[in-house]
């Protein structure tokens, strides 16, 4: 009975130890990722500043080809909104909306995870006309509970690893583009350089 009781103790302690080291720990994750593209800073900002094109970089896609989507809202800026439902839960349910924009430079998300509380993801871009440095991150507000503190701690790895992922997509997907615009407008010269000498 002794032993049981000391057990008993030792478990209380530690839980305490536990909840109080929890609520210690920082309220706020942050996570960020950035990469260069070889791009216009506003073919970039075409593609991630609505949900139209969103799966074609996105690094979920992939996860559940089953997966619906609903679009609403304008096709771009302030109030454009994707839902997406799975019934695989690497994937789940929810909504992100665009609810601020800086038109070239700046796109911020809200993000609803069913069930799963909320979260801001911020796309901000910079750059010329040759190239982007586009940066992504995600930030939420943990409140008060201590297990979804100590979790914090573990975040940063697979949101990371995601991030870094849709924006190696996003890269290819807008240097893809941007060589063919560039193919385009030289065979455009070309052909309207040519066309003087064919005429005479």
């Amino acid at each position: 009975m002794k032993a049981l009781k000391i057990l008993s103790i030792a478990a209380v302690v530690i839980v305490g130890l536990f909840v109080i080291v929890g609520l210690m720990l920082p309220r706020g994750v942050h996570v960020e990722r950035s990469t260069m593209i070889e791009a216009p800073k506003q073919q970039v900002f075409a593609l991630v500043s609505g949900f139209a094109r969103f799966n074609e970089w996105s690094p979920w896609a992939d996860l559940d080809p089953e997966a619906t989507y609903v679009l609403s809202g304008p096709e771009q800026g302030l109030g454009a909104r994707m839902e997406w439902r799975s019934d695989k839960p690497e994937v789940g349910a929810g909504a992100q909306e665009v609810i601020a924009i800086q038109p070239g430079r700046e796109v911020r998300v809200k993000l609803s995870f069913e069930g799963q509380g909320e979260a801001n993801a911020t796309m901000l871009l910079a750059g010329g006309p040759e190239s982007t440095r586009a940066t992504w991150s995600f930030d939420m507000d943990l409140g008060m509970n201590p297990v979804m503190r100590w979790m914090g701690l573990m975040i940063d790895g697979p949101i990371g690893a995601d991030y870094e992922k849709g924006l190696s997509r996003l890269k290819s997907l807008a240097e893809g583009e941007a060589a063919a615009a560039r193919e385009a407008a030289a065979e455009g010269d070309a052909l309207e350089a040519a066309t003087p000498d064919e005429a005479a």
